[in-house]
């Protein structure tokens, strides 16, 4: 079955968030260990995160 408009949109979103992702994981090791707390918490506490978009796919 081919997808949808809204399918492909989507998936293109995550290959977005993929690339900041990437750019993150490169600046980590320049962090100083309080930077890396911070940014750990703020992390942490943004919604949406991945997982709840994931518990939204999965749910039926």
């Amino acid at each position: 079955m081919p997808l949808s408009g809204e399918a492909i949109r989507l998936m293109n979103y995550i290959d977005d968030v993929s690339v900041t992702l990437r750019r993150m994981l490169a600046f980590i090791p320049t962090l100083s260990p309080e930077e890396r707390a911070r940014v750990l918490e703020h992390l942490r506490q943004s919604k949406p995160s991945a997982e709840d978009i994931a518990k939204a796919l999965e749910a039926e």
